[in-house]
């Protein structure tokens, strides 16, 4: 699909040449980014600290609510210590490159690139082909020969990877996960994958996640063992680093009761739109996310995508994992969705699949 132009940011709905068009795609899982209380928190935010803190997280003068916002991350993640990051994607780099100095990285099909050295080679394996040969290499190697580097969630095939494999490894290793598409929905309490990874003696955990996918925050985070973070926090990538805008820690802080309710309203979305699309041949939702992928249709079919938007629907239609690549279809759902709106776009999939 070519590119949509709007000057608004979307919502429930986008207005694309003014129209208004429901919208299944972007990120804001929890529709964070619209809610009056959620703006009103980044506002008060913002007459707190203004738009920017103007030193270095490493100076002598330090703002106390970023040592606020850590601690609150290290408990919601389970780990013993957090570092914040302006970006999902630098925390992720910050996170990989300290874990590089501990052996060999062995990545994990379809692993992000935000999670990679530069230059890196991800293995063309199924998961659990993958998964068996990596026990197996770190198993008949000495401690700490290998790290493991992997994504919790995959928002492309709407998978929830599983780690269950890391119980049988024998060897200390390092196991880099970054779960930004995890965090925040994922867990009884938003926690993401780390609820179902396993606790094993051998295993230590580095955790990067985006807090702008589910939490509307523009920054990223690093969780583990304390003695990593601390490590990490003398590393450019922290010290060299703006840090992320306070309002943004300010209204995450602020906002822990709004994020359970737009996580509950996420999940029944989820399964209201599940029950409706069971019968849908094109529709694949195999790990309860909020993402549907849409099957490729017929060569004979006109695309669903532009069938969709003919009716005032966005889904997000994109190529990857290069621009020539086969254009993948999936519909995202957020907490901002209402029953009728899944219900329209579930009819609309059921008569795009009658069409001949």
């Amino acid at each position: 699909m070519y590119p949509l132009q709007t000057d608004i940011t979307p919502g429930r709905t986008a207005m694309i040449n003014d129209r208004s068009c429901l919208f299944f795609s972007g990120f804001s899982y929890l529709g964070m980014h619209v809610l009056p209380a959620f703006r009103e928190a980044f506002k008060a935010g913002m007459d707190l600290y203004g738009p920017v803190f103007l030193s270095s997280r490493v100076a002598n003068v330090r703002l106390s609510i970023y040592e606020e916002l850590e601690h609150a991350l290290a408990v919601l993640f389970r780990q013993q210590s957090a570092a914040a990051f302006s970006s999902g994607y630098l925390a992720a780099q910050a996170a990989i490159h300290y874990a590089h100095q501990f052996g060999e990285i062995l990545y994990a099909p379809g692993t992000h690139p935000a999670l990679r050295v530069y230059g890196a080679i991800l293995p063309d394996l199924p998961w659990e082909a993958w998964t068996a040969q990596t026990v197996t290499k770190i198993n008949s190697a000495p401690d700490h020969t290998y790290v493991i580097a992997a994504d919790g969630v995959n928002p492309l095939t709407s998978t929830v990877n599983d780690f269950s494999f890391l119980s049988a490894i024998e060897r200390k290793v390092l196991v880099v996960i970054d779960d930004s598409h995890g965090a925040g929905i994922l867990g009884p309490e938003g926690e993401g994958t780390v609820h179902a990874l396993p606790v094993h003696g051998p295993l230590r955990y580095l955790l990067s996640a985006s807090l702008a996918k589910a939490y509307s925050v523009e920054g990223g985070l690093v969780a583990g063992h304390a003695a990593d973070i601390a490590a990490m926090k003398k590393h450019p990538f922290f010290t060299a680093s703006t840090p992320m805008m306070p309002a943004n820690a300010y209204a995450f802080l602020q906002s822990k009761s709004l994020y359970a309710a737009r996580r509950q309203k996420l999940q029944l979305n989820t399964h209201y739109f599940k029950q409706l699309t069971a019968h849908h041949p094109i529709v694949y939702n195999p790990h309860q996310l909020p993402v549907f992928l849409l099957r490729p249709p017929a060569a004979h079919k006109p695309g669903i995508e532009q069938y969709l938007l003919e009716h005032d629907i966005i889904i997000s239609s994109f190529s990857y994992p290069h621009p020539d690549s086969p254009a993948i279809h999936r519909v995202v759902l957020s907490a901002l969705h209402e029953q009728f709106d899944l219900h329209t776009l579930s009819e609309l999939i059921t008569n795009y699949e009658g069409r001949h």
